[in-house]
């Protein structure tokens, strides 16, 4: 398998979807919302991608400033070649393109809650969500 990686290619909003249908991470973000869809896709600013010849079949897409903070908002690899070192080296790409001072934030899909341990992750309990339709309150 020759798996070759991209900084910020250019992806489709389609080659998105599938690859987060593939990757069940598609069951937490909105893949029938097109314009959505396109909009994660347009306003990231960081993306690092894993190929498999022309197939899109990882992405690590993140929301930065590169120097203090980023937000890593959607890690996936297609089912199909899980467990083989893509997602990690996704974030190590990600990670490399940061500079030193800069952390890496993201949020756990359920499942791989115990994945980020291991990888050097510290968990951290004061995360909070404002839902989109809740209202920031008086």
């Amino acid at each position: 398998m020759s798996i070759e990686y991209k900084v910020n290619a250019a992806i489709t909003a389609d080659q998105f979807i599938q690859l987060l249908r593939s990757s069940t991470l598609g069951e937490r973000r909105p893949v029938d919302d097109r314009e959505c869809m396109e909009g994660m896709i347009a306003n990231s600013n960081l993306t690092v991608t894993a190929w498999d010849a022309e197939q899109l079949i990882g992405i690590a897409r993140s929301v930065t400033d590169f120097h203090y903070a980023c937000y890593l908002s959607d890690l996936a690899v297609s089912q199909t070649y899980q467990k083989v070192g893509i997602g990690k080296k996704l974030q190590m790409l990600t990670q490399q393109q940061l500079g030193p001072r800069c952390k890496l934030i993201l949020i756990a899909a359920p499942a791989a809650n115990d994945y980020y341990d291991h990888l050097g992750f510290t968990q951290n309990s004061r995360c909070w969500l404002l839902e989109p339709d809740a209202k920031i309150q008086n």
